[in-house]
């Protein structure tokens, strides 16, 4: 595939696949004769995790350093495990942190529709 069909594949774009090739955090992608980029299955299975990670919000070093002991081999496996539940323990506390402003948001909302509430029946009362 190339750059454009995995970049509209995924919706990322082009630069952002350039830089993430440039920093190692996607493995060097095979190009063609004409020097051009040249996606394969697995580029793009890259491409997806990665995508899916930084949605998380999980930091670009922490990918790296995972990409980094993947490349290391098997030997690496307790290692990048260790990184993934660190990263998730962080992302359950950013979650109940979104949830504890979520439901904060919701109250104010709430406030201010029973504030229009109040003025609408104001505005429907019969004067004297």
């Amino acid at each position: 595939m190339t750059i454009t069909e995995v970049s509209e594949k995924f919706d990322v774009s082009q630069d952002t696949l350039r830089y993430y090739e440039r920093i190692g955090l996607l493995p060097r992608v095979n190009r063609n004769k004409s020097r051009i980029r040249d996606y394969t299955e697995e580029d793009c299975k890259w491409v997806e995790f990665i995508k899916c990670m930084r949605s998380a919000g999980l930091p670009i070093e922490v990918l790296i350093e995972y990409i980094g002991l993947f490349q290391q081999g098997d030997e690496t496996i307790e290692a990048r495990k260790e990184l993934f539940i660190e990263q998730r323990k962080l992302l359950i506390t950013k979650m109940e942190d979104m949830r504890k402003t979520l439901e904060r948001l919701d109250y104010k909302i709430a406030s201010y529709e029973q504030a229009i509430i109040e003025k609408e029946k104001a505005l429907k009362r019969p004067e004297d």
